[in-house]
């Protein structure tokens, strides 16, 4: 293995849970577990401590809950590198969307294949979105009519080709795709993508989507397809 290993939190109030990701993620070189937890307040903690990568965060959880922790660290500038991946039993439910608008970076189930695990831990370490172009329009399309979260900017701060760069990344294209797409160089739609995430005050790619969603810059598809 070359280069530094991907340094991963688990918090999960269920020890069995944490012991099942941890053999997983560990068996592999370029991934390490540095700490785990048992509910988010010490999650928390942890994630100031070691810094992580990436964060596997719980929703339900004693003492501080999934969402409440990941709003917690989105809100702390010390921690801008901590990328927040939200577990969850049930695939779409309120408190992925909620999670999302915390500042998690995506989320995935807790029965999901291990590769799938694996390769989920990897992208979100890359900073990138872990929503599906399907999912996410499940996900937007379900709850984006409650209506946009307080205190966000919109995309009305975007140029008109940031707000072209925003509604590639909402339907799923990765930064590659989106240069093929607009006929630029992968570089720049990269510094599109980052310019937008800066002006809009998004942690990540995935608070694009849900900005992209809420704010009607694109619509999601009524029959979810």
């Amino acid at each position: 293995m070359t280069g530094t290993p991907i340094r991963v939190l688990l918090v999960d109030d269920q020890a069995l849970i944490r012991a099942g990701f941890r053999a997983l993620l560990e068996a592999e070189d370029d991934i390490e577990v540095v700490a785990e937890a048992g509910d988010g307040r010490r999650g928390v903690e942890l994630a100031s401590e070691h810094l992580p990568d990436v964060a596997l965060f719980d929703v339900q959880m004693p003492v501080l809950d999934g969402i409440e922790a990941t709003r917690l660290i989105a809100a702390d500038p010390a921690l801008a590198g901590v990328h927040v991946v939200i577990l969850t039993n049930y695939g779409l439910d309120e408190y992925v969307f909620e999670a999302l608008r915390a500042g998690a970076g995506g989320f995935m189930v807790k029965d999901t294949e291990p590769a799938d695990l694996l390769h989920g831990v990897r992208v979100a370490a890359r900073g990138d979105a872990l929503l599906s172009p399907g999912i996410t329009r499940r996900l937007i399309g379900e709850f984006v009519a409650r209506g946009p979260a307080p205190g966000k900017t919109g995309p009305e701060v975007l140029t008109n080709r940031e707000r072209e760069v925003v509604t590639l990344v909402a339907r799923g294209l990765s930064n590659d795709e989106i240069a093929r797409k607009m006929v630029i160089s992968p570089a720049t739609a990269k510094t599109h993508v980052s310019r937008a995430m800066t002006k809009v005050q998004a942690r990540d790619r995935a608070q694009l989507v849900v900005l992209a969603y809420e704010s009607g810059l694109v619509q999601p598809a009524i029959n979810g397809t």
